[in-house]
């Protein structure tokens, strides 16, 4: 398999978030490259080091870079995604600017190409009973009477393809009623939203930090069918934004919310799940590393959420909450 390099350029202080950050959307393993770590080697070196070559030197004013590596297929894609919005909630945060710029950078290959190679790994799937899965792309003459849900994920999480989408689409099908008000949290390309309404939910309401999900969102909307009275999108940080917040209630509360976001996030949106459910709701919740899935659900079980289901699949975890 192919690999592309990723690198991330912030600061020093961001280091240990960032990296934490990056295990929980499942980033296993990355370099640093920080000019505050070498220097600090350099006045702490013992006199065994008489030589140091030039390229190692210039270390020492070098921008502060994470390196990962992401394999070229449709996780890669998804996992690159994740890693920009996870970048743009951080960016959206840091309000003294103390984390440099906190962009990510393909190396060695350019934008379009990544965006166009990894196409030939994103083929339809059947997902549970109910659904299956394709981009536009890729011709579909037989579908076995299953609702076909039509994605082009474009820079936007969600093909399908990763563990935590096919997760929640599967749970959807459990608490998808027909008529019932649909919230994503996180939307990415739209892909549980979207997919909520294929099995029968009247609407749906989808909200993505980045503008560009949920641009892609709304179109990938279209794109099924779906009319602009039954899909709404919106952009921006709810835990921050108590007008978008606001905005998106709903009179009465939703029928189900669906979050597949990161770890730490999930966590710190607990209340917000709470504010938006109606009683008797249906929340579901993933993206979440196995190792820290107890802590997440937990921390929902603390505001009131009792528990259904959990679902794992290769070290990825996602569950349903009745309210």
């Amino acid at each position: 398999m192919e690999w592309t390099e990723v690198n991330i350029y912030t600061a020093t202080e961001a280091i240990e978030l960032l990296t934490a950050k990056l295990m929980d959307i499942g980033v296993k393993g990355f370099a640093i490259k920080d000019a505050e770590d070498f220097n600090e080697f350099l006045e702490n070196k013992n006199g065994q080091w008489d030589y140091i070559e030039e390229d190692l030197m210039q270390l020492s004013s070098c921008e502060t870079c994470i390196t990962v590596y992401l394999p070229g297929n449709s996780q890669g894609a998804d996992m690159l995604s994740a890693i920009r919005s996870m970048l743009a909630e951080v960016r959206a945060a840091d309000k003294e600017g103390r984390y440099g710029r906190l962009e990510a950078e393909l190396s060695s290959i350019r934008e379009e190409d990544w965006a166009n190679n990894w196409k030939q790994y994103f083929k339809p799937i059947t997902v549970g009973e109910k659904l299956i899965v394709k981009p536009s792309w890729e011709d579909l003459p037989e579908t076995g009477g299953r609702k076909v849900l039509e994605i082009d994920p474009a820079s936007s999480f969600g093909t399908g393809q990763h563990h935590t989408t096919r997760l929640c689409l599967e749970l959807l099908e459990g608490c998808v009623s027909p008529g019932c008000h649909v919230l994503d949290l996180g939307c990415g390309s739209g892909i549980l939203s979207i997919g909520a309404i294929l099995l029968g939910a009247a609407d749906a309401v989808a909200v993505d930090i980045d503008q560009n999900a949920a641009a892609t969102a709304a179109e990938n909307a279209g794109k099924n069918g779906i009319s602009g009275d039954k899909y709404h999108t919106y952009y921006g940080n709810i835990l921050d934004d108590e007008k978008l917040s606001s905005e998106i209630e709903l009179p009465g509360g939703y029928d189900v919310i669906t979050a597949n976001i990161v770890a730490d996030v999930l966590i710190a949106m607990k209340d917000h799940f709470l504010r938006y459910l109606k009683k008797g709701g249906t929340l579901i919740i993933s993206g979440i590393i196995e190792e820290r899935m107890e802590e997440v659900l937990s921390a929902v079980e603390t505001v009131g959420f009792t528990r259904l289901r959990v679902s794992v699949k290769e070290g990825w975890a996602a569950a349903e909450f009745r309210l």
